[in-house]
């Protein structure tokens, strides 16, 4: 026991035979295998022997320094992700230093971009050397932010890409920081516009944003608006002074407008021939129980048309309790919709994540027990889960009326059929990257590269 070094439930671990000074490891004792983040991984044939390319981005967040790595394949096996996914993987052997001890483990080779740590280290690369105290964390020795970039500093990739602006609230969350690591990853340059410090001038021969200390936003090749439903308005009045200056927007102002509106957003999927479920709108109190009947009576949804994340909706179980909240929304002059509740869907949704007319992941969302909502803002769950052929033609549809190049679609299972319940122009990317293990940021920035016409050198 004596012999043993105890470390934290992180650490700062160094693979010198790959070239990586240090990644910060996830010490997880209830993994069997060791990970490591490894994307463009290319399986070659060297002296009778498979071996392997791949790049590994050791910082997380970082898209501008990688580092090129080949390895001897010691074994393929299949392991089962956090998520309950299989997954066929490559297993390279390499040395390994924390601190001042050094050994052989064994890493599986997998895309790690939607985990928290860029490297996980296993029992089995643990077994008879160390002991976790999993309330401590770099018991091996911390590292500053700058020592870390100063020993990337020669494998800092130069900019030759595209300027991409990402137009958004913060700069912390999942989502946008996964965008500006995937257009680094792939060699661009990314800025971080807040939507509340950008302003505008309009002039005949010199129209220009401005961002926070009067500097001009020029020379942007992209913009990729990520856009918070209370900053719709403003928002878009940026993305169409963008627009008429030259600069492409991976989802254009007509189209995120169309799509906020969630009244004018069902007219247009009616009108695409998209099945929704039964809706009725109506202003006056006066109207209250034939709208109730219209939709086929309690239960039925009640919808603000302002309402964003499972806010603002309501089931109303009896026609009584339907009354009473329908007169007491309309009392506060809200707009509302009222909607066939599907029993049938058993509080589950999917979500289909559409880039250019293609359905390139989707999951289930479950509502959590007591409600009614597949809503992961409201304590549900996701989980991977194949979208039929019908439910991909339906939400690939259901974009293009609304003309979004990206889009998240939602959608419930009817006894009559797969229905659309939302088309959103900012869809997360926390939960369908976790739920299908899939690089959607990476998808984005694709887009981007096609609709400008720019040949990546990367592999």
């Amino acid at each position: 026991m004596a012999s043993k070094t105890i470390i934290g439930s992180e650490e700062w671990i160094t693979l010198n035979e790959l070239n990586i000074p240090y990644v910060k490891a996830r010490v997880d004792s209830g993994a069997k295998t060791s990970s490591l983040h490894a994307v463009n991984i290319i399986p070659y044939q060297k002296d009778n022997e498979t071996w392997v390319s791949f790049d590994v981005f050791p910082i997380q967040n970082d898209g501008k320094r990688k580092t090129s790595c080949k390895a001897l394949v010691v074994d393929k096996r299949v392991v089962k992700s956090s998520s309950g996914d299989r997954e066929h993987r490559y297993v390279v052997r390499t040395s390994m230093s924390l601190n001042e001890d050094k050994w052989d483990i064994e890493l599986t080779l997998t895309n790690r971009d939607s985990m928290g740590y860029r490297m996980l280290l296993g029992r089995e690369a643990m077994k008879g050397r160390v002991i976790v105290d999993p309330a401590e964390s770099f018991l091996g020795g911390n590292l500053s932010a700058e020592t870390i970039l100063k020993s990337y500093q020669q494998f800092k990739k130069p900019n030759e890409g595209l300027r991409i602006g990402l137009l958004a609230s913060n700069q912390n969350l999942y989502s946008n920081k996964r965008i500006m690591e995937a257009a680094e990853q792939r060699g661009h340059e990314v800025y971080f516009y807040n939507i509340r410090q950008c302003f505008m001038k309009l002039d005949a021969t010199t129209p220009q944003i401005h961002y926070r200390g009067g500097k001009a936003i020029e020379s942007l090749d992209a913009v990729i608006p990520r856009i918070r439903p209370a900053q719709t308005f403003y928002a878009c009045a940026l993305l169409r002074l963008f627009e008429s200056l030259g600069v492409f927007c991976l989802n254009n102002s007509d189209a995120i407008i169309k799509s906020r509106d969630k009244l004018f957003s069902l007219q247009l999927l009616l009108s695409q021939g998209v099945q929704i479920p039964t809706t009725g709108f109506a202003s006056s109190p006066l109207d209250t129980n034939d709208l109730i009947e219209m939709v086929g009576g309690s239960p039925l949804i009640v919808k603000l048309l302002e309402g964003t994340q499972g806010k603002g909706v309501v089931l109303a179980e009896t026609k009584k309790a339907a009354e009473s909240v329908i007169n007491a929304f309309k009392s506060l002059n809200a707009n509302i919709l009222v909607q066939e509740f599907i029993k049938e869907a058993d509080g589950k949704d999917l979500r289909c994540f559409v880039i250019d007319g293609k359905v390139v992941a989707s999951m289930q969302r479950t509502a959590p027990p007591g409600e009614f909502r597949a809503n992961v803002h409201l304590g549900g769950t996701t989980s991977l889960i194949r979208a039929t052929n019908e439910e991909r033609k339906l939400a690939i549809k259901a974009t293009k009326a609304m003309g979004l190049s990206v889009a998240g679609v939602d959608i419930i299972r009817s006894a009559n059929g797969p229905l659309v319940l939302e088309v959103n122009s900012s869809p997360g990317l926390e939960g369908i990257e976790a739920a299908t293990q899939k690089d959607i940021a990476q998808l984005m920035i694709q887009s981007i590269e096609r609709k400008c016409n720019f040949k990546t050198s990367s592999k």
